[in-house]
């Protein structure tokens, strides 16, 4: 079963100032609840090839991986990628400018499970949609309290 989560939220600050905040992995435990850790392998700032690394927890356990950038465009659409471990995952955020002004950010994930973790898959993805929702009302918390 492959894995397949989108979530959506909109945000009362422009694509600009939450695609700078979100797609900065500097930030990343200041809105992500479930990352512990985020260590740069490659150096910043933030472009197609980057390398990140990040420890995290998820569902009781502990995960360490290596997230590579493979699509960037400042603003729009981030694309970062994990060939390791028993669950790859492809995880995208897009941004787009909504008439008030206001962001609409989606944050998906994507994934084929192999080996236990396949058996676990629909768990997974329940688990998924809630981290993602949480996570992302953290995020608009965050930067609209920032906002004035």
């Amino acid at each position: 079963m492959a894995v397949d989560v989108n979530t959506q939220v909109e945000i009362d600050r422009p694509p600009e100032v939450v695609a700078a905040f979100a797609a900065d992995p500097d930030n990343a435990t200041a809105w992500y609840s479930n990352i512990k850790q985020v260590e740069w392998e490659t150096d910043p700032p933030l472009r197609v090839g980057s390398r990140i690394a990040f420890v995290a927890e998820f569902l009781g356990r502990g995960l360490s991986y290596t997230y590579q950038v493979r699509e960037y465009e400042a603003g729009v659409r981030l694309v970062m990628s994990t060939d390791q471990g028993p669950f790859p995952m492809e995880t995208t955020y897009a941004w787009q400018q909504l008439a008030d002004g206001s962001t609409r950010m989606s944050l998906t994930n994507r994934g084929e499970p192999a080996g236990f973790s396949r058996l676990g898959a629909p768990m997974i993805v329940a688990a998924m949609r809630r981290a993602n929702r949480r996570d992302l009302q953290r995020l608009k918390a965050l930067l609209e309290a920032r906002s004035g």
